[in-house]
């Protein structure tokens, strides 16, 4: 005789544990989901109170200085952006701040700290030492200019290839109608 209780049929005594096993293994994915989810929107906030501290720091960016694009993205780790090499995210306690340059050479970790004045003076003090290198860059790049020599050295060569041109279309079709076809 069989094991088994004779009010379950010995075909459907696995389906049930295999179903109850799914039943709980679905709720514990959910429940760690609910708390990933959590996480991130506890790091939004605290980066969201980070972006409403640097409010009187992008005040004082002159308008004509366009360099920098302040904004929170949410993907799987949460950023406030600075401009487009920095930006700040969370540190893995989710409580310190973390002001992170990307380089050529890799992420250069810039400031770090769970107090939020900490993070916006090293914000402010890198947002100071970008325009600092803008107007370098700006002073040291004389603007193209062309003078009307350079441009009649570009017309008369042109003229010259027009002509040479014709001539050579114009020889070709008496070439052809003087052999008849």
């Amino acid at each position: 005789m069989s094991n088994l209780p004779d009010s379950q049929p010995a075909n459907e005594a696995k389906p049930l544990r295999l179903r109850d096993a799914l039943r709980q293994a679905r709720i514990e994915a959910a429940d760690r989901i609910g708390v990933v989810v959590e996480l991130r929107d506890a790091e939004v906030a605290r980066l969201e109170i980070l972006n409403e501290a640097l409010d009187p720091l992008f005040a004082e960016i002159p308008p004509r200085v366009e360099m920098f694009d302040r904004g929170i993205s949410q993907g799987d780790t949460p950023r406030l952006w600075i401009d487009m090499v920095a930006h700040v995210a969370m540190g893995r306690d989710k409580r310190m701040y973390r002001l992170v340059q990307d380089t050529r050479f890799g992420r250069v970790v810039m400031a770090e700290s769970h107090d939020v004045t900490t993070v916006v003076k090293a914000v402010t003090d890198y947002i100071a030492r970008r325009m600092i290198e803008r107007e370098h860059a700006l002073l040291s790049a004389p603007l193209p200019t062309t003078s009307p020599a350079q441009r009649r050295s570009r017309f008369w060569p042109f003229v010259l290839g027009m002509t040479v041109g014709a001539a050579t279309l114009f020889g070709v079709a008496l070439l052809v109608a003087a052999r008849g076809y």
